[in-house]
């Protein structure tokens, strides 16, 4: 009873859709209708700059690392944890209180991997950043960062690789109109302003 609750708990707690909110209070146009369409922290710097952007990547992550730690200090087992991260995580790519409009859950995932340990989150953050620093592709760097999480983790914890590889698939399917346009070579780069911001721009 108590883990399903905490289910539903982390899915109403990722539908909270933060761009939205702060795209409402800075009065910027909504995210889910302007620049790339996607209303996460990437779409919010475009189109209001890097305050607003930073309290969206903020409370995207912590939609992510509240209910894993809730669930971590109810004693639930790895798989139930895993489990309470993807739902924070679809509720945030699908939130019923935004009709079913969201992200690509990103910073909420990577919310859901810090209670395994800042080691873990120290890695990730270096992987995205090395592969943007040759590439300029921030969709790359979140796919790259992603699929290595099962690996670091298996290395950091391995009681826990299981449910990460659930995050990690996760994030990738909801990344595949990124995949297509890496292969075909259309997907833009950092700092590339000639090139106007499409539907599915990597976003959090």
């Amino acid at each position: 009873m108590i883990a399903v609750l905490m289910l539903v708990l982390a899915y109403l707690l990722g539908s909270i859709s933060s761009a939205i909110l702060v795209s409402r209070l800075f009065k910027l146009p909504d995210p889910r209708s302007n620049g790339s369409n996607n209303p996460g922290a990437t779409n919010v710097y475009r189109l209001g700059g890097a305050v607003p952007a930073c309290l969206v990547l903020v409370f995207d992550i912590l939609k992510g690392t509240i209910p894993v730690w809730g669930a971590y200090f109810l004693q639930l087992d790895p798989l139930m944890l895993g489990l309470v991260g993807v739902a924070a995580c679809l509720g945030h790519m699908f939130p019923i209180f935004f009709h079913f409009k969201g992200g690509k859950a990103v910073a909420t995932a990577f919310g859901t991997l810090l209670p395994i340990g800042l080691l873990l989150g120290g890695l990730l953050i270096s992987t995205w950043v090395a592969v943007v620093a040759i590439t300029r592709y921030s969709s790359l760097g979140a796919l790259i960062a992603v699929s290595l999480a099962p690996l670091y983790t298996w290395w950091i914890k391995p009681l826990y690789t299981l449910p990460v590889t659930f995050l990690t698939i996760l994030i990738i399917f909801r990344h595949h109109a990124n995949i297509k346009r890496l292969f075909s070579g259309e997907e833009p780069k950092i700092g590339d302003k000639k090139t106007p911001p499409t539907k599915d721009d990597n976003n959090t």
